[in-house]
């Protein structure tokens, strides 16, 4: 289970659970194969090919103090409306993330927040909307437009 917010929206609340990822709109793309992705610190072996390689059974594991940065780094404007992340508490316990901050601008140098999410003992996949709007609902809505990314993952200490 999670909870998000943004500036101006109200809490509310997302779901995991699928290790199916489901998409149901056909006008969505995944764009992270455009984007350069580079992670804060990492154990041998499990770097970004490994969080970015399709596969359930490998991951991204960072090496070091928190926070966990993964940043993302497009060659041009891009409007995203999904960040679909797959955790699973089962199998990471204490490692798995509990709040994730998704910030976005023009660069690094500019970075504001727009979107933080709590997770709670999360499996699946999960999905977090950036548009302020279910992009599966037919109504129009505004993307975030930005040519740069960065999620900061919290894990809990135990």
């Amino acid at each position: 289970m999670a909870t998000d917010s943004s500036e101006g929206e109200e809490e509310a609340k997302l779901t995991g659970g699928n290790k199916v990822l489901m998409v149901d709109d056909n006008d969505l793309r995944e764009l992270g194969k455009k984007a350069a992705w580079t992670v804060s610190s990492c154990k041998p072996g499990n770097g970004v090919s490994s969080l970015r390689d399709d596969n359930l059974d490998t991951y991204w594991q960072s090496d070091g103090a928190q926070p966990h940065l993964v940043n993302v780094q497009f060659q041009k404007k891009v409007k995203l409306q999904l960040v679909v992340l797959y955790v699973d508490f089962k199998l990471d316990e204490s490692y798995t993330p509990c709040k994730i901050s998704i910030r976005a601008g023009d660069g690094f140098h500019n970075l504001k927040e727009i979107k933080a999410v709590e997770l709670d003992k999360p499996t699946g996949w999960v999905t977090i909307c950036l548009s302020g709007n279910d992009p599966r609902n037919p109504i129009p809505h505004q993307a975030f437009q930005f040519t740069s990314m960065e999620f900061i993952t919290y894990a809990s200490v135990r």
